[in-house]
């Protein structure tokens, strides 16, 4: 079983639409315009969530591999996962991260390289991402497109987080062009494209719009993006089963977006919840195959 979205951090540095988030106590954080969040479960005590926090639940939960990706949430760390990715080589997947807007963005992007990085990730949503700190830009611009090429033939992969259906970060046209124009990248839809309750014929239409060879979804804290509602989440269970009628599961991944959706549900109820959706060969893509053809 493989994880295709999980989160570290030892120091909370996360940034977006409301400014710095700050670690507060007992699992809270607090942005910079006074909203105070529960980040993690409060039973964590301290707001952090290290890579050993990581590797005791996936023991716990017979998951064997997870991919790292990184976010304006939590605040980039590209040292803190290349150190985890080496410290568990054989378990850990790393996606580096970068702000393109970086005035040194070229030296940032050749030590990142130099590490070995084979995934990057953009989180770009107008909330906890790119967009939020930025004003909105085009992700098959030239500013973006100058970072693919730079990428192309060095790394696998690249990840987006468009964020929701009605933020301009949701750029999906965009992610068709991409695949076309880079067809050598996987590209990884983060949480199916963020659909929210009462989207299924828009979720439907994106499914379809974006059906190939080369793209790929994980699904990760689906159920938490089409909140409120409580497990066994049908809704989020009713979606799978349109992403698996039309893409089909070896494009699906499935994901926890840990530690944040720990508030809201089990890890093993959130691999529980998917259960009967999928055939048994099915499911071995779903929870496994598609990702370590995807990142491993």
């Amino acid at each position: 079983m493989i994880d295709a979205h999980a989160h570290i951090f030892s120091s909370l540095s996360g940034f977006g639409a409301n400014g710095e988030l700050r670690a507060l106590d007992n699992g809270k954080a607090i942005w910079a315009n006074g909203e105070v969040i529960q980040l993690i479960p409060e039973s964590y005590g301290r707001t952090m969530f290290t890579i050993e926090d990581l590797i005791a639940l996936m023991d716990r939960n017979a998951i064997d591999k997870a991919v790292l990706l990184q976010g304006g949430f939590l605040g980039f760390d590209n040292h803190g996962v290349w150190e985890a990715e080496k410290k568990y080589s054989t378990r850990i997947k790393a996606a580096a991260a970068v702000d393109p807007y970086s005035r040194n963005l070229e030296s940032i992007i050749s030590h990142l390289l130099s590490l070995g990085f084979h995934t990057f990730k953009f989180e770009v949503s107008t909330g906890c991402g790119l967009m939020g700190s930025h004003r909105t830009f085009p992700l098959g611009g030239e500013m973006m497109y100058s970072i693919y090429s730079r990428l192309y033939g060095k790394v696998k992969t690249l990840a987006f987080d468009l964020g929701g259906r009605s933020e301009e970060s949701h750029q999906i046209d965009e992610i068709c062009r991409i695949s076309r124009d880079f067809p050598d990248f996987n590209i990884v839809v983060c949480h199916l494209s963020s659909p929210r309750k009462g989207e299924d014929e828009n979720l439907k239409r994106e499914l379809d719009s974006l059906q190939s060879d080369n793209i790929f979804f994980d699904t990760a804290a689906l159920f938490w993006k089409t909140r409120p509602e409580d497990y066994p989440f049908p809704t989020a269970r009713k979606y799978l089963g349109y992403a698996r009628d039309i893409v089909g599961a070896e494009h699906l991944m499935w994901g926890t977006d840990l530690p944040s959706t720990l508030t809201s549900a089990t890890v093993k109820e959130q691999i529980d919840y998917v259960k009967g959706i999928f055939s048994e060969k099915e499911e071995k893509w779903f929870f496994s195959k598609t990702a370590e053809k995807v990142y491993f």
